[in-house]
């Protein structure tokens, strides 16, 4: 069963990794939850690789600038096995070789600087998707919750921010992500800030990297309200597979990543919004490691419990790379 997932930090993880001294990983093999072997193991068609760049960098705009050299770097190395797409052609173009897809995407739209020639450039980099916030305020829009100012406070994850929506900067960029190309991811904005989206944008967006706040009270999943709005309007929820966004425990108890906690979801956004709207958004090298899917060669498992619930092939392949190659394909240039 062919694989296309949203989102992973993989590249950014090795960017910081090396520049905090770490030892040296790359994407042909590596002990992080994504690499080209395991990816083959799991089928992969492509991988939307997101430059995570982290709030407490010195300078976000040449860290992001960096890893999207590294992104480079890594995938030039090994283009007789994974090729960089743009475009739902070079997708197709790549699988008809024999090849996997590698798709260059933002986490953490404050990057652009307020500034809509830097977004521009971003996209004649090859950047083809930008998550709009991350959890701080960034000039785009704000996050979906409150960071109590004593840090050492847990911030209430179950109280989304309804009121802060985009800035008028971050509306003006929505509107040109639309007119370039660029897919507008939604995770991790306020919910205020989906319903801008919603508000002033056309066609298809996703939130790459998102659960089902009904299933599990998370203010980083989407309300059925939302699913139902993300469907009508041709976009995908990629299924996250973070432990804390498909399940909730009592406090201080330890949570873990259930493959039947990602049916629930599953099953749950589609009887809200239909098959079309849900997909995969694993979010690997960016949570933790409390994982009964380990790495990306484990996708077959979750193609065989959903198989076990039901679902028909025709249904598992939408939901595995169908839905969101119909967004690239509708959205990007």
């Amino acid at each position: 069963m062919k694989v296309i997932d949203m989102h992973c930090d993989t590249i950014g993880g090795m960017f910081m990794g090396a520049q905090r001294g770490r030892p040296e990983q790359h994407i042909a093999k590596n002990d992080m939850n994504i690499d080209l072997e395991k990816m083959k193991k799991g089928d992969y068609m492509a991988q939307c690789f997101a430059m995570f760049v982290p709030f407490n960098v010195e300078n976000p705009f040449e860290t992001c600038m960096g890893m999207i050299d590294r992104f480079y770097q890594e995938m030039e190395a090994h283009s007789d096995v994974i090729g960089i797409a743009r475009n739902y052609d070079d997708i197709v173009k790549n699988n008809e070789a024999g090849k996997m897809s590698a798709i260059l995407t933002i986490e953490e739209g404050g990057v652009t600087k307020c500034n809509l020639a830097y977004l521009r450039d971003f996209y004649r980099l090859g950047v083809r998707m930008i998550t709009l916030t991350w959890n701080f305020e960034n000039g785009v829009g704000f996050p979906n919750f409150k960071r109590p100012e004593d840090r050492s406070v847990k911030p209430d994850f179950k109280s989304p921010n309804t009121v802060d929506g985009l800035t008028p900067y971050g509306i003006e960029m929505v509107k040109e992500m639309n007119r370039l190309g660029i897919i507008i991811d939604v995770s991790h904005l306020s919910d205020a800030g989906f319903y801008d989206v919603l508000k002033y944008t056309t066609g298809p967006f996703v939130a790459s990297h998102s659960n089902a706040r009904s299933v599990c009270n998370h203010c980083r999943n989407l309300t059925d309200d939302m699913i139902r709005k993300l469907a009508e309007r041709g976009g995908v929820t990629g299924i996250n597979y973070c432990a804390d966004f498909l399940r909730e425990v009592p406090d201080g108890e330890p949570n873990f990543s259930y493959i039947a906690d990602m049916v629930k979801h599953i099953k749950h956004i589609v009887s809200v919004g239909g098959i079309d709207c849900v997909g995969l958004g694993s979010d690997f090298d960016g949570i933790e490691q409390n994982l009964e899917m380990k790495d990306a060669s484990y996708l077959p498992q979750l193609a065989d419990a959903l198989r076990a619930e039901g679902f028909s092939e025709e249904d598992i392949e939408k939901i595995f790379y169908k839905n969101v190659l119909r967004v690239f394909k509708e959205v990007t240039k």
